[in-house]
């Protein structure tokens, strides 16, 4: 869920361009659709969020579809998707959620919405939206939101869960960011049923991260992770949203990579994969609505 980054230097050109004729038009007059509302899931905010260094709530004053024939030359990648229109929007900012900008300003950006199922763009005007995006080198109130669709409809439950997003995001020990995994190695204990693997995870920053799962004898096997060199032994699973689960369920393989697993035996081996399978059946999968 990351933007093109060919999309960037088209957007600056086409903000930039806002106001003359030849970009944005009038579309013909037909009957106001209400847009369609994404049900935000916590990976979806945790995207957009991990991306914008400016959050805001903002009301839509202006809207003004960008003539599709006008934006025709764009490379592929920069175009609206099929179905998608590409707007000019003017919003005046309610609330900041972070990042630098003022509650009352003005702002200018595009972005991507859905028409409907006769092919009209749903009415925006006055409505409520939440913005990720970051401030231009352009004039005072002009934006680029960090996705063409990182406008989404405002709704309280919506920004709460933003809210604890943003909060777990900006905690200073805010767990890294997960890249894969680097090995893994099943260990038996000395009882019958006893055992440990260690699963350990490559992370951007080249800092330690672990997934131990344990076993003991007459008991269900438990995991828990850790963000230091200290291995961390509770049995506690993260929760299901919240930023670890993010980390763990949004970025681990589905496997266990070729070669990764370098337990004793092929009976070892097999229950170092089957823990990790425990793990990735307790997170669950990472569900996004964003298209």
């Amino acid at each position: 869920m990351f933007i093109p980054r060919p999309w960037v230097p088209a957007i600056l050109l086409l903000l930039s361009l806002i106001g003359t004729e030849t970009v944005a038009y009038a579309a013909p007059q037909s009957p106001k659709t209400t847009p369609a509302r994404i049900s935000a899931t916590y990976a979806d905010l945790a995207d957009l969020a991990e991306m914008a260094p400016l959050v805001l709530r903002a009301k839509i004053t202006k809207v003004a579809e960008l003539d599709p024939k006008k934006i025709s030359s764009l490379s592929p990648e920069s175009k609206p998707k099929s179905g998608w229109a590409r707007l000019y929007v003017e919003a005046v900012a309610s609330s900041l959620l972070t990042g630098p900008a003022a509650v009352g300003e003005a702002q200018r950006y595009l972005a991507d919405v859905q028409r409907d199922s006769r092919g009209k763009v749903p009415k925006l005007k006055k409505l409520d939206v939440l913005l990720f995006a970051r401030h231009t080198e352009g004039p005072a109130g002009e934006l680029q939101l960090v996705a063409p669709d990182a406008q989404l409809l405002w709704d309280g439950a919506t920004e709460a869960l933003l809210r604890k997003v943003l909060s777990e995001i900006y905690a200073p020990d805010a767990p890294r960011h997960i890249s894969g995994v680097r090995e893994a190695i099943y260990v038996p204990g000395n009882l019958t049923g006893e055992g440990e693997t260690q699963i350990f995870l490559s992370t951007t920053d080249d800092e330690p991260a672990a997934i131990t799962v344990l076993h003991h004898p007459g008991l269900p096997v438990t995991w828990s992770v850790s963000w230091s060199e200290v291995v961390e032994s509770s049995g506690l699973a993260p929760a299901h949203d919240t930023l670890t689960w993010y980390r763990l369920a949004c970025f681990l393989p589905p496997a266990l990579p070729s070669g990764a697993d370098v337990s004793a035996t092929l009976a070892d081996r097999a229950q170092a994969e089957a823990d990790y399978q425990k793990v990735m059946a307790d997170l669950g999968p990472c569900l996004r609505n964003r298209s």
